[in-house]
């Protein structure tokens, strides 16, 4: 089972401001949208003017400029998701926590009908926060996720293995995980377009395509094989932060306040969930979207703030500010608890 909620963000702000239902909502940034900053959601009524998210929101704001733009309140759905996820963890202690608006879980040791538990699921999101929900049931997590994305907003989506020829082989390929905006425009331009065409392909054509590695994914996701199992924890690989200027600069001291203050948040981070890192990166992307990054891998493990803010200037060091700097990072790798 996929539990997706509905445009989370927006649908959180709706319910604690109900002023706000019925409206194009965007969330993003600040909310300021003559910033800089990207969409996190947008409400189904801004959807309509074709919002998504990760655009812009100047651009968000010159398909709809009399949207409601909202600052991101993470403290409040972080709030509401763990919310969620409690009444999850209550109908199966088998799940898989994929974001803060998705989950999975593994209902086949329920001797219940599924319809009844994605009811009961529903039912009770709404009763404990006033939101909707969409769910996908299917054999395995590659159709769940199709399944629950079918019937937006508060669907409810059962699928068979028998169902792939007949509901899945005409999507668009877009709807397999994986397939971004360069793997679909590279089909469309072998002349695929929906997944039931990509299915028709061999798997010796689409490792000449795409590797063996993508390729064998491709052909077995096309015909809805999936033997992934459900991730119920798993150890972080690294820690970052960025930051994007509000408007390009080269001035070296604020470049460099603002990764000292990187740097404490990331430690900060590893401190309160228990790691310590060895290797250092600083990403620096410019005003021209060039993006360099420079790594240090440290003699031993840590998680003090002078070292890793040592680090991170000696990597900036090695990076040439002869442009303006539009974006900064630095993530901590190599973590052990």
């Amino acid at each position: 089972m996929h539990i997706d909620m509905d445009a989370f963000f927006a649908s959180v702000e709706q319910k604690r401001h109900p002023e706000l239902i019925g409206k194009p909502v965007v969330i993003g940034g600040d909310g300021d949208p003559t910033k800089r900053g990207v969409v996190s959601t947008a409400s189904y009524e801004a959807r309509k003017f074709g919002i998504h998210s990760a655009m812009p929101l100047r651009t968000a704001y010159k398909l709809c400029p009399y949207a409601v733009f909202l600052p991101v309140d993470y403290d409040e759905y972080m709030r509401v998701s763990k919310i969620v996820k409690n009444i999850l963890k209550g109908i199966s202690p088998v799940m898989e926590d994929v974001g803060i608006d998705e989950a999975f879980l593994d209902i086949s040791q329920i001797e219940r009908p599924s319809e009844e538990i994605a009811n009961e699921i529903k039912k009770t999101i709404k009763d404990e926060t006033g939101l909707t929900c969409s769910i996908g049931i299917a054999p395995n997590k590659l159709l769940a996720k199709i399944a629950s994305d079918m019937q937006k907003p508060d669907g409810l989506t059962i699928l068979t293995e028998k169902d792939v020829v007949e509901r899945i082989w005409p999507l668009p390929v877009r709807k397999l995980q994986g397939v971004g905006p360069k793997t679909e425009a590279h089909l469309k331009g072998i002349g695929i377009t929906t997944i039931g065409e990509l299915a028709s392909m061999s798997v010796d054509e689409l490792i000449e395509h795409f590797g063996k590695s993508f390729g064998h994914y491709l052909y077995e996701a096309s015909r809805g094989i999936d033997e992934s199992s459900l991730i119920t924890h798993w150890e972080p690989k690294s820690t970052s932060r960025e930051v994007t200027f509000q408007k390009d600069t080269d001035h070296w001291q604020f470049i460099a306040k603002t990764l000292a203050g990187l740097s404490r948040e990331v430690v900060d981070d590893m401190r309160q969930t228990g790691y310590m890192g060895k290797t250092v990166t600083v990403k620096i992307k410019f005003h021209d979207f060039r993006v360099v990054t420079r790594a240090k891998t440290l003699d031993n493990y840590t998680v003090s703030l002078e070292e890793i803010r040592k680090a991170a200037f000696e990597c900036l060091g090695r990076i040439e500010l002869k442009k303006k700097v539009r974006l900064i990072g630095i993530r901590v790798g190599n973590l052990k608890k």
